[in-house]
């Protein structure tokens, strides 16, 4: 068994997750797979559904596998958080070098939205972790409300939806 050094470890995952995206993609095309490849952008969710005001639900313990979008960089990234494009290769081998070695890194941002969570800050950090197969991430996790509709006696008067009870 060869043993790599840091430096060539980050590079070769690098270009592993390159790959699984590329293969991800193309076996779209070849499959006439009409669905999206990449990742589902939370600005579209709160634009059809009216996201609002953001509580701070605290820092948890999020699965990884539940973290499905992105609030602002869901094209660098595919459905499964391999990165999309090679301009993303410094920052995503630093935070596969910070991993290798065990450092601790900040929580990421995460807004919730029922049972799905999507990347405010640390796009890279879920994409690395998504990489070596972690199941669990810290976050800190906000929470938007989305109006619902209640039909009263004087027509529809909006609600807002009950704040979820665990993350």
């Amino acid at each position: 068994m060869q043993y790599m050094d840091i430096e060539e470890q980050v590079d070769a995952d690098f270009i592993r997750a390159r790959r699984r995206a590329f293969l991800r993609r193309m076996g779209a095309r070849l499959r006439g797979d009409s669905t999206r490849t990449g990742q589902r952008s939370f600005e579209e969710i709160r634009k059809v559904e009216g996201a609002y005001n953001r509580v701070r639900l605290g820092i948890k313990a999020v699965p990884v596998g539940k973290i499905v979008g992105s609030v602002g960089r869901h094209q660098d990234f595919d459905a499964t958080f391999m990165p999309a494009k090679s301009s993303l290769r410094a920052r995503w081998k630093r935070m596969d070098r910070a991993f290798h070695r065990g450092e601790d890194l900040p929580p990421v941002a995460l807004h919730k939205r029922g049972d799905e969570y999507f990347v405010e800050d640390g796009n890279h950090r879920v994409s690395v972790a998504r990489f070596h197969g972690v199941e669990w991430i810290d976050a800190e996790v906000m929470y938007s409300c989305v109006p619902e509709t209640r039909v009263g006696q004087s027509g529809a008067e909006p609600a807002t939806a009950d704040l979820p009870t665990a993350a």
